[in-house]
Order: structure tokens, then sequence, then C-alpha cells
């Protein structure tokens, strides 16, 4: 385990770096959001987020989630329902009564480190005043608002060629990055160096899932579906049900993973239809006796849905594909807020260490808040931030 402070972090430590060929957040700032000022995170492979309640751990990943929204090109006023919210406490308006927040992050990839930081405008209204892609020294984007009357930002580009950046307007309500590759031609190096680092940072920021089983839904049958994991795993019957026909290997793994994590004997996950024309899920404890997904505890449910969401992949879950990327060059990051609740110390452990083996192929990234850190004790390598006073 490695533990690090909250704020001027370390790089990951030795063995932990990732892939150079798939675009990974490996940083992530919260200039100025909630409780958060001038806060720096850096993300390894596996990480936690620790701290007494109301310390900004469920802030710190939803600001990593609304990053990943605006890289999937959705609307800010979808991302930021509550932008008030947002703003950090205590921070006065200006005199034309504007306040706002700043968030960023970095993604690493073939094209090195890029830097993305957004200031978004929560009052009077919500908008992006400023967005700025830097790779090193170079600014490859950059927005300003300048005339509040019009909802547009004002943009410059880095071209390289004739004119060293090009401008032209943008919508105030979507990250200019993610709308690169429709205004930028590629014609000069310049050109396509910014095409090249605003895609690391799109690919990097839409391989997110958002996680958080919620026992109650999972425990009825479900309509059958597209078979793809939703957030709240309600629908995991219908997911087992396609993974069991379609992906032998890794239902096979997670079923090992359940045996090691719930209690009794452990053979098979299984799904049936129903008359009604509903899916549920069952444990199968061998000899005939077969105990439905219902009778579970809590602390069950949300173990056997977390191991399934680390062991399965994009192609089971509800997440924006990278459709002109290759998978192979893709890494999934989980965000898991509340990781641990309803676990007790071995199912929290024992998912901490599927997890670490999962990460260690590159495919797959964890991004989780604790409420009780001593359980990554037990896990060699997980980074542990820490957010206590």
């Amino acid at each position: 385990m490695t533990v690090s402070p909250a704020v001027s972090l370390p790089r990951p430590t030795a063995g932990t770096e990732p892939c150079p060929d798939r675009p990974n957040v490996t940083e992530l700032r919260l200039s100025a959001f909630a409780g958060h000022r001038r806060a720096r995170f850096t993300l390894g492979p596996l990480t936690l987020f620790t701290g007494p309640s109301g310390s900004g751990k469920s802030r710190a990943l939803q600001a990593y989630a609304a990053l990943a929204r605006l890289g999937g090109g959705v609307e800010l006023h979808e991302v930021f329902p509550d932008p008030p919210a947002c703003v950090p406490e205590g921070a006065r308006p200006d005199a034309q009564r504007r306040r706002g927040f700043r968030i960023g992050c970095t993604a690493d990839g073939p094209e090195g480190p890029v830097r993305l930081d957004v200031a978004v405008q929560a009052e009077p209204e919500l908008r992006i005043v400023g967005e700025r892609l830097t790779s090193g020294d170079l600014v490859l984007l950059e927005t300003a608002l300048r005339d509040p009357a019009r909802r547009t930002v004002q943009a410059a580009w880095h071209t390289a060629g004739s004119s060293p950046v090009t401008r032209g307007p943008l919508p105030d309500d979507r990250l200019g990055t993610a709308l690169l590759p429709l205004r930028v031609s590629g014609r000069t190096d310049g050109q396509r160096r910014v095409l090249a680092a605003a895609e690391q940072m799109v690919v990097a920021l839409r391989s997110v899932f958002t996680c958080d089983p919620s026992p109650r839904r999972m425990r009825a049958p479900v309509p059958p579906g597209a078979g793809r994991l939703l957030p709240g795993c309600g629908n995991l019957a219908e997911v087992l049900l396609r993974t069991r026909a379609e992906c032998g290997r890794r239902h096979a793994l997670l079923t090992e993973a359940v045996a090691v994590g719930c209690t009794g004997r452990v053979v098979d996950l299984l799904a049936e239809p129903l008359r009604d024309g509903t899916v549920r899920a069952l444990v199968d404890r061998g000899n005939g006796v077969r105990t439905p997904l219902n009778l579970l505890g809590d602390g069950e449910l949300r173990y056997l849905a977390l191991a399934l969401v680390l062991l399965t992949g994009p192609g089971v879950l509800e997440v924006d594909p990278v459709g002109e990327v290759p998978a192979a060059l893709q890494t999934l990051t989980v965000l898991a807020d509340g990781l641990d609740r309803g676990l007790d110390r071995r199912q929290a452990r024992e998912l901490l260490r599927l997890a670490v083996r999962t990460s260690a192929r590159g495919h797959v990234r964890l991004v989780g808040a604790v409420s009780d850190v001593s359980r990554a004790a037990e896990v060699d390598g997980v980074t542990v931030v820490d957010l206590s006073p």
C-alpha cells in the first residue's frame, strides 16, 4: 500500500505506471471545487480516497465523473444539475455577481502527459468560461468568455502553419476539447498534434464507469434487456444470463471470486428465465441446492456486483464506447464511491486483491472512496489518498 497526502502527490511507485499505449487519467485537480482548494491527487491503477465524513471523498469522485461526462459530449446542465453546490464554500461573487469553480485532470498516453483545466461559472448562469488543453509548455487549446451576452466562448487552437493559432467561437455549454475533431482540419503538424492530444484526453475520460450497486434493486427479477450492466447493478440477473453464455472464462473467474467473498459453498452463478418473462439470479450451492439472490445479504450482493464489474470490462457495462479506438488500446476506469459500504473485512480485502490483479493487466483501473482504509493495508499495490485534516 502506498499512502499519499492530498496535495502535491508523488508519482505512482515503480511498477504501477500506466501502459503508454492506453490513455489514462493520472492526476485529478480541484483548484476550486466544493470544499477543495488547490488540491492535486495522483491516481494510480488502484486509488482509494479516505478520510472522515465531510472530508471531500465523494466530491473528488464527483469531479472526476463530471469531467468524464463532459469528455463524452454531455451538456453542462446535465453534468451539474446543482451548480451552486460545487462552488467553494465561502466564495464571494464578483462585481457582476458571478461565482464558479475550477476542475481539471492530466491524461497520460502516447502523446505524453496532456493537461485539461476547465473554469465553470455557476452563477448567475451556468456556462464554461475558460478551458485550456496543454502539452508540456505548449497551449494546444484555450478558450475565454469575451461577450457575456453571447452563449459562446472565443477559442484559439495551435496551428503552427502560416499563422500560429486559429480562432473561432465554441459553445459555452460543452467541453471544447471534445469538439476539436469537428473544428480542426489536421492539415498542419501543429493541428495534428492538437487532434492527437484531444483524442487522448477524450478517450481517457470517456472510458469511465461510475458504479454504486444497490442491493435492493438487485434482489428482484428483471425483464430481459441489452445485457449491459447499469451503474446501480439492478439488472445484474440479466447480465449474468449473458456472461454465463458468452464469457465462460470470465464467468468462471467471477464464480471463484464470489466463492471467496460470500458465505457458504458457491459452485456456480446462474440466471434463469421465469414464466412471466423476467430473469432471476441464483447461487448454485451444489447437490441441487440453489439460493436466489434475494436471500443474500447486502454485503454479499455489493461484493458480487463489484467483482462482476472488475472482471467483465466495458463490453458488458453501460459505458460510452470509444468505437474509433481499438478495445486493446482502451482502459476502463471504475469509479466507486462507498466502495467498502456494507462489506465485511474479508470481502473488502478480497475485492481489493481482485482489483489489483485486474489492474495489473492494464485494462481496468479503480478509483474508490472508502471509510476504513485499514483494509487496504493488507493488500499491496493500493495508492491511498488520505483527506484527513
